[in-house]
């Protein structure tokens, strides 16, 4: 790590690791990115072309595994009013579609995290991305609402597997603020993903109905598990696995939550997340119902909103981190979400009168751009305090994302496809606890209080 990472990650206070399954007490010690990688790798180390040849097709695979949520949603959201016409279904009913995948995905991770910390990281892989093709293929021939719903649970359960092993991928490879840098990296590749999923569902809802959209997922999971097979190496050593089942898993994650910095950037995470689930769930009735948008032009706004949080995401990768304290950069973050938030619901509740879609359109690009700043930093900040359990962080950061994600989902439709207000409220409120979260329990200020006294 450069002797400026070694810097900043002082600054912030944050060289504890938790050292073990079972122990919860911090210790000090900073670990280089060569060390971290040598040791995850456990393998003769290759010269400098084939090192970078080798990170830059790491690299390329774990942003197409974070692609995953954003390519199993976002395609699909042009085609919601569709699917509730064409199944019969209530707009409510439908969006639990979206509640179950999310679920899955929540849930999915909890399993998937410790076992890849006892397997390793490439089994655990291949054999859920098999089960994702298998379940998309039979969302697409789905009769009923439920069946959809049920199999759109068995697909979250499944693309689990790619949301926590790449994270923790990231963490047996990178350290401190080389990590965070990286997170910003998979955002610029699987940033892709939500900008041109749902122009993909758009045009596909040209020529065929929303189970087009369905084979389409079905074709890009099996070329992903055939990249994965081929392409991604081990990166967890055998002398670095757990052996232990159910019971030193379950003690693991115990010792995760027992440490509050690391369960208040979840939690802050965790409820950012909701707010960005909420605009997600939401926005094809908001914009294609109420503001009478065609499925082309929320597609192109949901475009657009994308490569905002591409560009904030670069921005963050690339200038502040290693610059900027992490911890500063997220509160700068958790203060434009609740604003745009804020923003969102005074609009939407009609103080400023009748406004039409583009004062709502800036709003939803403020809020959705300002995620990327939020996201990456609490990823890199909670696991940042654990080595041997990175399975298991990477499992509780992204259950609980997906999970709180999840829950927000129907609160959004709770007053009918006629209001954005449900929406704003919930964007607002998850912004709220996100604060509350970061400021009650990470507490970064009196963290840099004591590594300042510890100094002098």
């Amino acid at each position: 790590m450069s002797e400026r990472g070694r810097t900043t990650r002082d600054q912030d206070g944050l060289e504890g690791h938790i050292p073990s399954a079972a122990v919860t007490g911090m210790v000090t010690g900073v670990v280089s990115e060569e060390t971290a990688t040598a040791a995850a790798v456990a393998a003769p180390v290759p010269p400098p072309e084939a090192r970078r040849s080798v990170g830059l097709l790491v690299t390329l695979v774990l942003g197409g595994l974070t692609a995953v949520p954003p390519l199993s949603i976002d395609m699909y959201l042009p085609a919601l009013p569709e699917v509730t016409d064409a199944l019969h279904a209530s707009a409510a009913t439908v969006q639990l579609t979206l509640t179950a995948c999310l679920a899955g995905m929540a849930l999915g991770q909890l399993v998937v995290g410790p076992m890849s910390d006892k397997w390793g990281r490439r089994r655990p892989l291949v054999v859920g991305l098999l089960l994702y093709v298998v379940a998309t293929a039979v969302c697409a021939f789905a009769p009923t609402i439920e069946l959809l719903v049920a199999f759109r649970l068995l697909q979250g359960l499944a693309g689990a597997a790619g949301i926590v092993i790449a994270r923790a991928v990231v963490r047996d490879l990178y350290d401190g603020v080389d990590m965070a840098r990286f997170f910003s990296t998979l955002m610029l590749i699987s940033g892709v993903a939500p900008i041109i999923a749902p122009l993909i569902g758009g045009q596909v809802l040209r020529i065929t109905d929303w189970r087009g959209v369905f084979y389409i997922l079905t074709v890009i999971g099996i070329v992903l598990t055939a990249v994965v097979w081929r392409m991604l190496p081990e990166t967890l050593a055998p002398e670095h696995r757990h052996s232990g089942g159910t019971v030193e898993a379950l003690r693991t994650m115990r010792g995760l939550l027992a440490d509050r910095v690391f369960t208040g950037y979840m939690l802050t995470g965790g409820f950012a997340f909701a707010a960005l689930f909420a605009y997600i769930s939401a926005s094809p009735f908001v914009i294609q119902e109420i503001y009478g948008a065609s499925p082309q032009t929320y597609s192109i706004l949901f475009g657009v909103n994308s490569i905002g949080l591409v560009a904030v995401g670069q921005i963050n990768g690339k200038i502040l981190v290693g610059r900027v304290s992490l911890d500063k950069v997220l509160a700068v973050g958790l203060g434009i979400i609740t604003t745009a938030s804020a923003a969102l619901l005074l609009m939407a509740s009609g103080v400023f009168g009748k406004v039409g879609l583009v004062p709502i359109a800036v709003g939803l690009f403020v809020l959705m751009s300002a995620m990327t700043l939020c996201m990456p930093n609490t990823n890199a900040l909670a696991l940042m305090r654990t080595r041997h359990a990175a399975g298991s962080a990477s499992a509780l950061l992204g259950t609980s994302s997906f999970l709180v994600g999840a829950l927000a989902t129907p609160l959004v439709g709770i007053a009918g496809e006629h209001t954005a207000v449900p929406m704003a409220v919930v964007q607002l409120a998850c912004s709220l606890v996100a604060v509350g979260c970061f400021v009650g329990l990470c507490r970064p200020w009196r963290r840099q209080a004591d590594a300042k006294g510890a100094e002098s």
